[in-house]
């Protein structure tokens, strides 16, 4: 069977197990399966580790990712197997977070929340095809994810203590690539290191405005007796909730946006807020109901847009300066210093890569519009302005500049030091954690039900 690695350190979260962390949390989030596969789960324990239990659907919905996902072969059996012991460590760590008293707040929680779903918004090119195609609102996925991701982040605290002090040296680094297989050893794809200059059209005060008094003109209208629900199936902007008539469902606090959460709890049944701003857009919120430290709420979500004619100037300051660069009247590097408006101009606008912390990417870690352009691209090159979406998901363009370019090959200690470095420290860190997994399950309470001890696990997990 292939399978990824297992257990180690998540100091950067991989494309798969980004997914991986929002099938967990979703279930499938396909709007045409998921309801259905989850009524066909029957539910039961599988796991017991210490207070903590796994159950059957925690299984089978990280199985149904899985399932799909190329590179990954086997029987259903092998893959379960592969993920109850992959829960089993997380549950495993999870105690010993309980023991040491670590904590995770939930700006943490939320801070990393948005980090892994900006990936995914990158990836799907919006907010509102993430939504879409999920059939749920942002807001109800970071709801759905908030308490798996403390988990995981309590997880992660736990393993980085275990393997904090281990270090590779230079000779522990060959032996390790000489004790690989030949034919075992890594093909290296095509790899982009790409710097870019942002230009961020600014949203017009006549924008706001605009967008300000139609949601007023809509809270006056459902003042005077009009449906809300009525009103955010018409208007709301957003798709996860428009179709309910913006109800959001059951919430607790510090599960919403900061602002947002601030009005919605001091809302009497029934009661309309006027206009909040959110990093979403504009809002107005109704009360439906409130059960303890949780509340039910509807939205009508609007966004404001950039002007075509601001974007338009954006793309034509761009040409200009792409013009100048290629003129060699400003180096790139001076043209990021002095015209660009992104968060990584200080590192001369140099693109770093979300899944592994580092400047390297594939083609397919790109945003699409990127990866096509680059791909046409010689090194050194400069671009003409690309479409793109800002972390808040506003219009933007960009240009890009290709640094580099390597060629498919074999791994290999000349050209890939690094990547076999950090090979070589995980394998490290590997043995590690599985010493210090075998001494936990010895003193850890285990149980395994029966229909899972055929499962070929990788490490002893105690009382089977």
């Amino acid at each position: 069977m292939s399978k990824p690695k297992k257990y180690f350190p998540n100091i950067t979260v991989t494309s798969l197990t980004v997914l991986i962390i929002l099938l967990t949390g979703i279930g499938t989030m396909s709007p045409q399966t998921s309801h259905a596969q989850e009524e066909q789960i029957i539910d039961q324990v599988v796991a017991v580790v210490g207070r903590s239990v796994i159950l059957e659907s925690d299984i089978e919905t990280q199985y149904l990712g899985f399932r799909d996902q190329r590179g990954i072969s086997g029987s259903a059996s092998d893959i379960r197997c592969f993920i109850l012991e992959d829960l089993l460590f997380q549950k495993l760590m999870v105690a010993q977070a309980e023991f040491d008293s670590l904590v995770v707040n939930d700006i943490q929680v939320e801070s990393e929340l948005d980090r892994r779903l900006s990936m995914f918004i990158n990836q799907f090119g919006s907010q509102e095809k993430l939504e879409a195609y999920y059939d749920k609102s942002l807001l109800e996925i970071k709801q759905e994810l908030h308490d798996i991701v403390k988990e995981q982040l309590l997880a992660q605290q736990v393993q980085g203590n275990i393997v904090m002090n281990v270090t590779v040296t230079p000779s522990e680094i060959r032996s390790f690539y000489r004790s690989m297989p030949e034919d075992s050893i890594p093909l290296i794809k095509t790899e982009f290191k790409i710097a870019q200059i942002v230009k961020k059209p600014p949203i017009s005060i006549d924008e706001r405005i605009r967008v300000k008094e139609q949601l007023l003109e809509l809270r006056k209208r459902v003042l005077q007796g009009e449906s809300f629900a009525t009103m955010a199936i018409l208007y709301s902007q957003d798709p996860g909730s428009a179709k309910d008539g913006g109800e959001l469902g059951f919430y607790g606090r510090g599960q919403l946006y900061p602002e947002f959460e601030a009005v919605a709890f001091k809302l009497k049944e029934g009661e309309i807020s006027n206009i909040v701003e959110t990093e979403a857009g504009y809002h107005i919120i109704q009360m439906i109901e409130r059960k303890g430290d949780f509340i039910n709420v509807r939205h009508i979500l609007l966004m404001p847009k950039v002007s075509p004619m601001d974007l338009q100037k954006a793309k034509n300051e761009l040409d200009s300066i792409a013009h100048l660069i290629k003129s060699d009247s400003i180096t790139f590097d001076e043209a990021v210093e002095k015209f660009s408006e992104a968060d990584d101009k200080n590192n001369g606008g140099l693109l770093v890569n979300p899944y592994s912390g580092g400047t390297s990417f594939e083609a397919d870690q790109l945003d699409p519009q990127v990866s096509f352009v680059v791909d046409k691209m010689t090194v050194g090159e400069v671009s003409n302005p690309v479409p793109m979406k800002t972390e808040d998901q506003s219009d933007a363009y960009r240009i890009v500049l290709l640094k580099e370019r390597s060629k498919p090959h074999r791994a290999n200690l000349k050209e890939d030091y690094s990547k076999i470095q950090q090979w070589a420290l995980q394998h490290k860190q590997q043995k590690e954690i599985s010493n210090w997994i075998g001494d936990k399950a010895k003193s850890t309470y285990i149980r395994i039900i029966d229909s899972y001890q055929d499962c070929q696990f990788d490490n002893q997990w105690g009382m089977r």
